[in-house]
Parts: structure tokens; C-alpha cells; sequence
């Protein structure tokens, strides 16, 4: 019985869709991203976000801070 369980666990894991992450996500089709961006410029950091990730101020500032921003 558990050896059916899990077996059933298992599928029903592997069938899920994991989504992306809304912020920090490497979307190259962005143009900001794909012309003058410079992840290291706090600025164009949190507008790059804003603009191509649907980020907010709070959570682009703290993605570009993880990232190395100033």
C-alpha cells in the first residue's frame, strides 16, 4: 500500500509545472535588458525589474541588492 502511494506521489510531483520566478529572472527579450543595462547601477537595476519583471520597487531593490548593486 505505501509502495502505491508513493508511486502516486511521485507522479502527480513530476506532473507539475514549476513557474518561474517573477523577479530575477534572466528574460532576454526585454529590451532594456538588451541594449545599455548595467546590473551594478542600483538605478537601471530596479528599472530593468520594474519594466521587464513586473517587479515592485521593494522586491526589484532587494533582487538587485542580492545581486550587487549600489
Amino acid at each position: 500500500m505505501r509502495l502505491v502511494a508513493v508511486i502516486i506521489f511521485a507522479l502527480m510531483t513530476a506532473a507539475c509545472d514549476q513557474e518561474q520566478d517573477i523577479t530575477g529572472t534572466t528574460n532576454s527579450t526585454c529590451p532594456m535588458r538588451n541594449y545599455s543595462y548595467n546590473p551594478r547601477d542600483m538605478n537601471q537595476c530596479v528599472n530593468a525589474c520594474k519594466a521587464c519583471d513586473r517587479g515592485t520597487t521593494v522586491t526589484c531593490t532587494t533582487s538587485c541588492t542580492l545581486k550587487g548593486a549600489r
